[in-house]
């Protein structure tokens, strides 16, 4: 099969990842992601789709300086995927509550500027995508079977709650951010493993 050889990492470990096991519930706008819904109900997204705009993302990412990046996760099971992207890459990072006007109020303490902005969720994250979209600033989104997706430029589809799907998603982006950036050769890994993004 030549699919596989395109894939980002072998599928084999998106599927132990359980990066494309969505949920119950469907949006319209996830619909199109969505490859199958499975005899108890859940959505099955596909693996093609979430490889391809992980590839994207991470391009257009690439575009930027890494403090120039905002990455935003309320989600607890994200915390350490997106403190491990930010120590690797020195994007900037707001792991838990999110602060209304960080990235609009300069009165504000918890005051940051950036140019674009990735959350791990845009449900719990909305608030930063509220601030986002005042910056005028180019929001990317993981977004699961259950997600809406109104005010975001890319959407990522993926499990977005499970600590594996995250890890995984975090590892592959900072593989590929710092090989875009040329950190990296360009088949060379990172010295940390999946199982070092993954939330215990």
């Amino acid at each position: 099969m030549t699919e596989e050889k395109q894939f980002l990492v072998p599928s084999d470990l998106y599927l132990k990842a359980g990066i494309h096991i969505g949920t119950k519930f469907k949006t319209k706008y996830m619909e199109k992601f969505i490859y199958k819904t499975r005899s108890d109900g859940l959505s099955v997204l596909n693996l093609e789709q979430i490889d391809n705009r992980i590839k994207v993302a991470a391009n257009f990412l690439s575009q930027f300086e890494p403090e120039e990046i905002l990455v935003v996760s309320r989600r607890e099971n994200g915390w350490k995927a997106v403190k491990l992207f930010e120590k690797l890459t020195c994007a900037k990072v707001f792991a838990g509550r999110y602060q209304p006007g960080t990235l609009t109020n300069p009165e504000l303490e918890s005051y940051m500027e950036a140019k674009v902005l990735l959350v791990v969720d845009p449900w719990p994250d909305k608030n930063a995508i509220k601030d986002a979209i005042k910056a005028n600033m180019p929001v990317i989104a993981l977004c699961d079977t259950n997600n809406q997706s109104n005010n975001i430029d890319l959407v990522v589809p993926c499990n977005n709650k499970g600590k594996k799907s995250l890890g995984l998603f975090f590892y592959i982006l900072t593989r590929e951010y710092l090989r875009n950036r040329g950190i990296l050769k360009k088949d060379e890994d990172l010295k940390e493993t999946v199982d070092d993004f993954t939330q215990e």
